[in-house]
């Protein structure tokens, strides 16, 4: 299960105890209701902190495969390559050998999967498949997202496929997403980079909100990570280390 767009869960009859689980594959945000709260005070735009050095992003290419230093070139040498777990010597040469695919559909990033999971079909989802490390983008979210969210989105992509390597089932719904045990370390391993650079609680509670969780699940999943639900409150302490 990774950070992609596609068909909701909700789509598919499941037994009870598969109900909660959501996909990898994403669609649009569920509508809500106008609140009829006081409006709060207009606040400055966020700030957020730039992507270190000599991480990049090359966001000008069109549909096809690339190697993952042509399409974010310094990613082995910025600062969370060296905390990936495992021998560096192994570790160095899986992100050599992972591509990446820029495809045209709206979505942001996954694993593609070897071949479709179970649940693809039941839900309408077409993924990407690779039998080689492979690391789906769409094209319109490397073009025009936010620097720092596609910073966080690679890395926590790559820890999937370290996880994969490691013989991982990526595509486990048992769990649910929020509490998927590989979703939880690959999460952890970029909400501490995020940490370490000062990204605000407000940007990483934004970007854990992915359409295909429920609110209620959005707030487990920040628990889980121990981000904070709002400004002002104690953050939760996370379920597990990373």
């Amino acid at each position: 299960m990774n950070r992609a767009r596609g068909p909701s869960y909700k789509e598919v009859e499941v037994p009870p105890a598969m109900a909660a689980p959501r996909s990898g594959s994403r669609s649009r945000a569920r509508p809500r209701k106008p609140s009829t709260a006081r409006t709060a005070r207009p606040t400055r735009p966020e700030r957020i902190p730039a992507v270190p050095s000599p991480f990049q992003i090359v966001r000008e290419l069109g549909p096809g495969n690339y190697p993952l230093s042509t399409v974010f070139p310094g990613f082995v040498e910025a600062p969370p390559f060296p905390r990936y777990p495992g021998s560096p010597e192994r570790v160095r040469a899986l992100a050599d050998g992972t591509s990446v695919q820029v495809i045209p559909d709206d979505t942001w990033m996954y694993v593609a999967p070897r071949v479709p999971p179970p649940f693809a079909e039941a839900v309408g989802w077409k993924p990407f498949t690779s039998p080689a490390n492979c690391i789906v983008v769409g094209r319109k979210h490397l073009a025009t997202s936010p620097a720092m969210t596609l910073y966080l989105d690679i890395y926590h992509e790559f820890f999937h496929i370290l996880q994969r390597e490691a013989g991982r089932e990526l595509w486990d719904i048992s769990h649910g997403y929020v509490d998927s045990p590989t979703e939880l370390e690959a999460y952890g391993f970029s909400v501490a980079e995020a940490r370490r650079l000062r990204v605000s609680d407000g940007f990483l509670r934004k970007y854990l909100e992915v359409d295909w969780i429920s609110r209620s699940e959005h707030q487990q999943l920040l628990r889980n990570l121990g981000v904070p639900a709002s400004d002002g409150e104690r953050p939760a302490r996370g379920r597990r280390k990373t």
